[in-house]
């Protein structure tokens, strides 16, 4: 599978499976920060799902996968780095501000430095179109957040600083993105990157942290649903980062960081649907401004 991947580098097949893993990754990631700002803290949730994803991937990091390069093992060090803070300022930042305010304006502020990024490190340039739909796609996410924050009541005295938080995580997305796409077009083998990714990144980190955490709780929450929210939350980040991951090396990394942030679309609908949060006819505009400016890069390219 590895080959028949790199065989369609550069090609319409290629760019045509970009598109849809891109959109894919949208909807599981919009799934995923549900899943981390549910019913549990986020630190207790991201530990949990870290845990499982981790413990998941190390058989096949070890033993099915090709091992990687030598030169791999710096960029790794980078990438976990760079994911130890932006998994901190995420949870922290869920922690402050309510779901539908935070998540847009931390998905807003990706695509905007990620293409900017594309162009510095992969040499990617954007046809007037492509901008124009940007720019479209960025006034829809940042006018649902505003909106948001100014109907919203939940986590009212936090949500300032939540905001600022929101931004920051968002720079920090944008610079896993790219240095990401990096990553895995530094290595022969796709899947080997995305093996070692999840085995490093799920259990050195958040799992320590959010044990720590739950042990020094007083009104700890029972292992089993914590753990089931886990494991489901590993399958989710499977698909959702190794489709956006897969996307970055067929294709451009600036469309897919674009393509991938409808997830605030999908994030919307869950928050409507399962965390009970209303959507009116000024979100749904928004929420089609976002979509519309999605279909324009993608077709203006």
């Amino acid at each position: 599978m590895s080959a028949w991947l790199t065989s369609l580098e550069g090609t319409e097949a290629g760019h045509n499976l970009a598109l849809g893993l891109a959109i894919m990754a949208a909807v599981l990631h919009a799934i995923f920060g549900a899943l981390q700002k549910g019913k549990h803290d986020p630190w207790l949730s991201r530990g949990a799902i870290d845990l499982s994803y981790g413990l998941i991937a190390a058989p096949f990091a070890l033993f099915v996968v090709p091992w990687p390069e030598p030169h791999m093992w710096p960029i790794f060090a980078v990438i976990y780095v760079i994911h130890v803070i932006y998994k901190c300022l995420q949870a922290y930042t869920y922690t402050k501000g309510a779901y539908t305010v935070v998540y847009p304006v931390v998905r807003g502020t990706g695509p905007l430095f990620a293409v900017i990024g594309a162009y510095l490190i992969f040499g990617e340039t954007f046809t007037w179109g492509q901008i124009g739909g940007v720019a479209l796609l960025l006034a829809g996410i940042y006018g649902l957040a505003i909106y948001n924050l100014r109907t919203i009541t939940l986590d009212r005295d936090t949500m300032v600083p939540a905001l600022w938080l929101a931004v920051l995580t968002g720079l920090f997305v944008a610079l896993y993105t790219t240095y990401d796409a990096y990553g895995i077009r530094a290595t022969a083998d796709p899947f080997t990157f995305l093996a070692w990714f999840f085995f490093i990144d799920g259990l050195f980190f958040m799992p320590p942290v959010a044990g720590y955490l739950w042990a020094k709780n007083p009104n700890r929450p029972a292992l089993g649903p914590l753990m089931v929210r886990g494991v489901t939350g590993a399958f989710v980040a499977f698909f959702s980062f190794g489709a956006i991951m897969l996307a970055t090396r067929l294709d451009k990394v600036g469309e897919a960081a674009v393509l991938r942030e409808t997830s605030v679309v999908f994030a919307a609908l869950i928050g409507w649907l399962i965390l009970g949060e209303k959507v009116g006819p000024r979100r749904l505009t928004l929420m089609a401004l976002i979509a519309l400016g999605a279909v324009i890069v993608e077709f203006a390219g």
